[in-house]
This record gives structure tokens, C-alpha cells and sequence, in this order.
């Protein structure tokens, strides 16, 4: 995890990830926008990958453990995103446990998060965030 977390760091990543086969990928998107195309287009990369990544909230944590990922370590974390991954197989860790993820305007929560904070389980929450972003494809 350890040289996830310096690519992360040194590089500017947003997501940097290992799959089981040792292979690394760096992503430099914006909020899960990347991590929810790997999870749609390349599923096989996330499964029991370790993943190192800026910003984690239920959102992420959802796609994540859907996903399958073995390990994770987040830069920033929220407490929301905390409750799926206590209930999951997932080892993780943080630098900073916030109560909830702000939007990038710093005035709010994240819409995804806010979205999700009433999620049952990861699966609701996959679900409301699919449809939360092909909404906004459009």
C-alpha cells in the first residue's frame, strides 16, 4: 500500500489501484467519476485490487466494495462511507476521518454523498448512483 500511496501523493493522482495481478493504474478524475468507469467498463481491475485513493465517501466506498477490492487507503475519508465499509471484507485505512465529503464549491455536502446517505446497503447505493450520473451525462 505503501507505494500506492506515494504514487497517489507524487504524482497528483486521484485513484491509484493494483490489480491482483500486480499491474498499476492511475486515474486524475474528478470525484467517482473515474472509479465508477472502471466499475461499468473494466470490473475485473477492481477485484481484490488494492486502492489507493484522495477522497472516499459512500459513493466510493459503494463502488469499492461492489467492486470487490481487497484493501484500501484514503487520503480523506467520511464516517458516512465508514458504514458500508465496516459491514464489508475490506481492510482500509485513512489519514482523515471527516464527518461527510463537501462539494467541490465547499459550500455543501457532496451530492453523492448526500444521495447516498440514506442507502440501506451498497447495493441501493449503486443503484441511486447510476442513476444519479446518467442523468447528468445527459
Amino acid at each position: 500500500m505503501e507505494q500506492l500511496i506515494n504514487i497517489l501523493k507524487t504524482e497528483n493522482c486521484s485513484l491509484v489501484l493494483r490489480t491482483s495481478d500486480g499491474t498499476i493504474h492511475r486515474r486524475f478524475g474528478r470525484g467517482i467519476s473515474d472509479l465508477y468507469q472502471i466499475y461499468i467498463s473494466e470490473p475485473h481491475l477492481l477485484d481484490d485490487a488494492d486502492v489507493a485513493d484522495k477522497v472516499v465517501g459512500r459513493g466510493a466506498a459503494t463502488l469499492m466494495i461492489m467492486g470487490g477490492v481487497k484493501r484500501l487507503h484514503a487520503v480523506v475519508m467520511s464516517q458516512n462511507a465508514l458504514s458500508f465499509l465496516n459491514d464489508s471484507a475490506m481492510e482500509f485505512s485513512c489519514d482523515s476521518l471527516v464527518d461527510t465529503i463537501i462539494n467541490r464549491r465547499g459550500d455543501g455536502i457532496c451530492p453523492v454523498e448526500k444521495l447516498t446517505a440514506e442507502a440501506s446497503c451498497p447495493e441501493q447505493a449503486l443503484s441511486l448512483i447510476s442513476g444519479f450520473l446518467a442523468k447528468n451525462e445527459q
